[in-house]
């Protein structure tokens, strides 16, 4: 796991392993967007390898996930690097696209070891894609891209998450490779307290 250095504690932030669960549980519990929902966060990075070997896992739970539960994916920026690859996201969102890109997006930075971090390269990579290249400088230098930005380099820290990837379930429990004993393992938890939660619905 990609471990980053981050003044948690200045921020109010803490947790509580829970070894036997295989999660740590969130203090303070953060808002969820949809009450009524249960909310389970991705925060990854497109360079991060271990994000990239979860993918095909994500997917696969995607599929199959329960219908009370709301997937977020959020990109997690703790860096200037990581926050080029976050405005790609989030660009990609403003354009209606990311379903078709975000596969892609990893693919280029992991295996094709494209960086893709100026504008011209992803106005290349967008153009690849279908996106003209006045829709693609627009969104990416849109109000609403930059917002998501900032917005997204204040989230992370508000969970503890100090690297990727890691899932947050319902702003109460935050799953890790670490946490979960094992990368494959870490999923098989999620649904154990997606369970644990809509059992208090």
């Amino acid at each position: 796991m990609l471990k980053i250095i981050a003044l948690l504690g200045l921020l109010g932030f803490s947790s509580l392993v829970n070894a036997e669960g295989g999660y740590e549980a969130i203090t303070p519990a953060q808002p969820v967007q949809n009450p009524d929902k249960i909310e389970v966060i991705e925060f990854f990075w497109y360079g991060c390898p271990h994000c990239y070997s979860l993918e095909p896992s994500m997917v696969e739970w995607l599929k199959t996930k329960p219908a009370n539960v709301e997937f977020i994916r959020q990109p997690a920026v703790f860096s200037d690097l990581w926050g080029k690859h976050a405005k790609a996201y989030f660009t990609a969102e403003a354009l209606g696209i990311l379903d078709k890109v975000h596969a892609d997006l990893f693919d280029a930075i992991q295996n094709k070891k494209q960086k893709l971090v100026s504008e011209d390269e992803l106005a290349k990579f967008f153009a690849d894609h279908g996106v003209k290249d006045e829709d693609f400088r627009s969104a990416f230098n849109s109000f609403l891209v930059d917002a998501k930005l900032r917005q997204a380099e204040s989230t992370g820290p508000r969970y503890g998450i100090s690297g990727v990837p890691a899932l947050i379930v319902n702003g109460k429990y935050k799953v890790t490779a670490q946490s979960a004993k094992s990368q494959a393992n870490m999923l098989t938890v999620v649904n154990q307290l997606i369970a644990q939660e809509s059992q208090k619905k």
